[in-house]
């Protein structure tokens, strides 16, 4: 068996989403669980609409994945004299011809076959066949360059999503592989790219279903065997519809900016069209051990950004304090001013309360920063009856060691004296102290404060 090459062919016309990122995905892992090599190609030969911008957020997103490619970039218009050199051979092949029809000309031609209910396609006017005689050619007008699909029998591939495929010939029209200035197009350049890097695997997106037998047959014509497809169907967005920039699709980048683990994201990402039984929560070692694509799913897929923060919270749960204190640490305000034991501990201490290294930032500057209470939670929780008691503590706390075994004898001396349950004092100190009424035990997180910082938020009373 010949070695599983894949590729990831992006074309660098906007961010990067969820949806095409997914397409990245698969292929990395197909390679990887089959010790293949995964290739990076940027299909840029769109030159009104490619930009640089776009290929910078497509290397920045799979690297933050780390979906590395073994080969690649590669750039299309880096390859157009190759292009140029396949194109020369396919025209001494009689595989294509010129085509002198203005778009003018095209448009009026579509126009009569819509209303007379056919299907819009090119016509022929000017492929070369026996016996016929074609129009003279016109003064001035550079042509451009129509692959001549053949007119008889079908398309047939094996899809490893879809299953057994054909489409009629006489269904596709003679396919425009070069331009009126010599520029190959999208379904030309495809083809002649995954000959020349040896793509066995081709596992993309339903939307390229009808570029298939187009490209199947130019596969044909330049004596080479067409890779295997696998068409992933389409991700929806949380209303149904297409995930993409228009319908509220975000950049990759920007998940990695709202603070989500890159491992959570492959993990959430791989079970938007393939399973591995009822598993939810997995590493990314196990999801390379266990990928195949037998198991990719036939039904569109709905990215829910709830299901991704349950996904994401998990993988803080799971992972070491020393792991994430340092994951956490780009998204601290005072990062360079903290002990990075303090880190850890603090990250131990409020991991399980977070969705993302965002919320858990917050958390931590909380012990650093100025704190702006809930008005409620303050209103409901410091006043006339709770004020007493926390000047009672404040005094207790002001003489003792700062651990948490005298934390929280201080804690309950106040109680006793002030005949109070824990809530009534442990409540109001935590406003005071954080912001909120909600936090983990009182005591842990008094330790991890500086004892000057506690003696100063409980002196605002």
């Amino acid at each position: 068996m010949s070695t599983v090459r894949t590729r990831f062919a992006p074309s660098p016309t906007g961010f990067i989403h969820l949806g095409n990122i997914r397409s990245a995905l698969y292929p990395w892992a197909f390679a990887r669980a089959n010790q293949g090599q995964f290739i990076l190609r940027i299909e840029d030969t769109d030159l009104d609409r490619s930009t640089q911008a776009s290929v910078d957020v497509i290397l920045e997103g799979m690297k933050w994945l780390g979906l590395t490619p073994d080969e690649g970039p590669f750039y299309q218009m880096q390859r157009i004299d190759r292009y140029k050199q396949v194109l020369s051979q396919l025209v001494e092949a009689g595989a294509v011809y010129p085509c002198y029809m203005s778009v003018e000309e095209l448009d009026a031609l579509r126009e009569r076959q819509m209303q007379a209910k056919e299907k819009p396609r090119y016509d022929g006017t000017w492929r070369p066949e026996e016996g016929k005689t074609l129009p003279a050619v016109p003064e001035g007008v550079k042509p451009v360059l129509r692959f001549k699909n053949p007119k008889e029998g079908v398309v047939a591939w094996q899809d490893r999503v879809k299953g057994l495929i054909e489409i009629s010939n006489a269904e596709l029209d003679d396919l425009v592989i070069a331009r009126p200035d010599g520029t190959p197009t999208y379904n030309f350049c495809v083809v002649v790219d995954d000959i020349d890097m040896n793509i066995t695997h081709v596992i993309r997106g339903d939307d390229h279903v009808n570029n298939t037998p187009r490209q199947i047959n130019i596969f044909k014509a330049l004596g080479h065997e067409h890779p295997v497809y696998a068409h992933l169907p389409t991700v929806l967005n949380e209303q149904g519809e297409k995930l993409s920039k228009r319908n509220g699709a975000k950049a990759v980048t920007a998940y990695a900016q709202e603070g989500y683990l890159p491992e959570a994201m492959i993990n959430y990402l791989s079970r938007l069209g393939w399973s591995h039984g009822d598993d939810e929560i997995f590493t990314t070692e196990q999801f390379l051990s266990w990928f195949d694509l037998d198991h990719l799913g036939r039904s569109a897929a709905q990215f829910d950004e709830a299901k991704l923060k349950w996904v994401n919270a998990q993988h803080m749960k799971r992972l070491p304090a020393e792991e994430l204190a340092k994951v956490v640490v780009p998204f601290l305000k005072n990062a360079s001013a903290l002990e990075p034991s303090k880190v850890v501990a603090l990250a131990q201490l409020f991991k399980d309360r977070c969705d993302t290294l965002v919320d858990l930032a917050q958390w931590i500057d909380r012990f650093y920063d100025p704190v702006q209470a809930d008005p409620l939670e303050y209103s409901k929780h410091v006043n006339e009856l709770s004020i007493p008691s926390l000047r009672s503590l404040s005094a207790k706390l002001q003489s003792i060691d700062w651990d948490v075994a005298h934390i929280a004898a201080a804690l309950k001396e106040v109680l006793t004296e002030q005949g109070l349950k824990m809530p009534q004092l442990a409540m109001p100190v935590r406003v005071l102290l954080l912001g909120t009424a909600q936090t983990p035990s009182l005591d842990q997180v008094m330790a991890l404060f500086d004892k000057k910082v506690v003696l100063e938020r409980l002196s605002k009373v």
